[in-house]
């Protein structure tokens, strides 16, 4: 049986929403977003850093949401959620499922940093506005990526995982421009499936 240590948003919700399209049976240890769950003996014997998602399955114990993602299909996805090795989309979906970490989510990070989690006292305007200006250059290729597709790669992936997850968060955050109309719509449709409907609303 997976099990999947998680907390409410954060990067643990991608992880219920794979599993949740999979139809995989998983158990789930709910923790608050809160050192005292987080950084607690018991987590930080999962993770170094006190952090989410940890995915147990059996004896593997696992970190980072990528690579749990990637784990979760070559062990368990019976070939789903991604394109064959050798079709023409293969390696757009590459491109698109690292693009999340690597571009959009540095961004995002400093974003939350500087509206949620910092005192008012202690948040820096420029900080905040270089973030958002990272961002709005980050998400532009999506939107044009997007134009006359459903998802990233033509059908769902777990590109769409990991960077509607990200890009869902950003606009709920307000940093998506109205102006991105096929990103706007992309948002909408990740948010309507039913996978993803209750991983955001554990």
């Amino acid at each position: 049986m997976l099990t999947l240590h998680f907390a409410p948003n954060s990067r643990a919700g991608r992880i219920v929403w794979l599993l949740e399209e999979l139809g995989l049976p998983y158990e789930l240890n709910r923790m608050d977003f809160h050192p005292k769950d987080l950084k607690s003996d018991a987590h930080r014997a999962r993770h170094p850093l006190g952090r989410v998602p940890v995915l147990d399955d059996g004896d593997v114990s696992l970190y980072e949401s990528g690579a749990i993602v990637e784990y979760v299909l070559a062990r368990h996805g019976d070939g789903g959620l991604k394109p064959a090795v050798d079709s023409e989309m293969f390696p757009e979906y590459l491109q698109w499922f690292h693009y999340c970490e690597g571009m959009v989510m540095p961004p995002v990070n400093i974003i939350v940093v500087q509206t949620v989690l910092l005192p008012p006292d202690r948040r820096n305007d420029e900080s905040l506005a270089q973030a958002q200006k990272l961002l709005s250059r980050a998400v532009a290729p999506l939107d044009e990526a997007l134009a006359g597709r459903e998802y990233l790669v033509g059908s769902f992936s777990a590109a769409d995982i990991m960077l509607g997850h990200s890009l869902f968060m950003a606009n709920r955050l307000g940093q998506v421009s109205d102006d991105l109309k096929n990103l706007k719509a992309y948002v909408e449709r990740i948010a309507a499936r039913p996978a993803f409907e209750k991983a955001i609303n554990l």
